[in-house]
């Protein structure tokens, strides 16, 4: 008798690392989402490259996560297998000015590092609800800064199941686009190269940009950040708000009223709503200015 897909994950990562129909509302930060079929949290690169080879062989879909942020699941779920790497697969070490973190490592945690081992150029990341191997895909940035000003390189999986070093010059870094996000490839891991610097002056950087974000953005509520992408010769926050649209609602789902560039979930939202919202916001923006918005969150599932 053949195993079954489940025994098959069962035998690489142990029962308790195998989880079936789970919810993902669980596993994003906008705390909405149907099941999974399957939900793995691996706890190595290997373990990780092994599944998706067995994914791969047995036509199934599969998804890497890291913290599920900037990520709207459908309210029907996913049909596929959902891999995990933020929590287990994200070590960070540093040598020197170089930091080497594993894909799922937190941008926060990997600041924090940089700041005790008194390392700057990465403050500006360390508020973003993110992992490493999300930022490398989309050039994550925020406050001056991006990842491309401080990474040295990325060890990605490539669509072949090859695993190699891409050099910052060749990851094509652009506006939340990369080489490995046109391409295909997974992120295992990245290195960082920071200068020297004053442990306070790092300090009251990061304080700084925290105590912005706090003032700016809607945190007290789940969303997944930054709803659509930045318009060339526009923000699209004003945009949205010049259009009559700030507390704009559509059942569970808002434009926040304190930066309009975010949707948050009021507490029951939907997927759906929040599609219809940002389907409604995208045609007044057009009808308003003729500027077109483009999302900047990344849709799992069907819609």
């Amino acid at each position: 008798m053949t195993k079954s897909l489940k025994e098959i994950f069962i035998d690489i990562l142990g029962e308790e690392r195998v989880l079936s129909d789970e919810p993902m509302k669980n596993h994003t930060t906008f705390r909405i989402g149907g099941n999974a079929d399957y939900f793995l949290i691996p706890d190595s690169i290997d373990s990780v490259k092994e599944i998706i080879n067995i994914c791969k062989e047995s036509n199934m879909p599969y998804f890497i996560l890291g913290n599920g942020s900037n990520l709207l699941v459908s309210d029907k779920g996913y049909r596929g297998v959902v891999i995990q790497l933020y929590k287990n697969v994200s070590s960070i070490s540093i040598e020197e000015n170089v930091i080497n973190a594993e894909a799922g490592a937190l941008l926060s945690s990997i600041a924090a590092q940089a700041r005790n081992a008194s390392l700057t150029g990465f403050e500006f990341a360390g508020g973003i609800p993110g992992t490493i191997g999300g930022a490398v895909v989309m050039n994550a940035g925020a406050y001056g800064g991006e990842m491309k000003d401080v990474l040295v390189s990325a060890t990605v999986l490539t669509d072949k199941g090859e695993i190699k070093e891409i050099p910052v010059e060749e990851l094509e870094l652009g506006y939340r686009t990369s080489v490995v996000k046109t391409a295909g490839y997974i992120v295992l891991g990245a290195k960082i190269r920071l200068q020297k610097g004053d442990i306070e002056a790092i300090k009251a950087r990061m304080k700084e940009l925290t105590d912005m974000r706090t003032s700016k953005q809607p945190l007290e509520f789940p969303s997944a950040g930054s709803t659509f992408k930045r318009p060339e010769g526009y923000f699209a926050g004003k945009l949205i708000m010049d259009s009559g649209l700030r507390g704009y609602q559509v059942g569970g789902a808002q434009v926040a009223e304190k930066h309009c560039g975010f949707v948050i979930n009021r507490g029951d939202a939907t997927a759906q709503d929040v599609v219809t919202l940002m389907n409604d916001v995208i045609s007044k923006v057009k009808e308003k200015y003729g500027v077109t918005l483009e999302p900047e969150v990344k849709f799992l599932g069907e819609f």
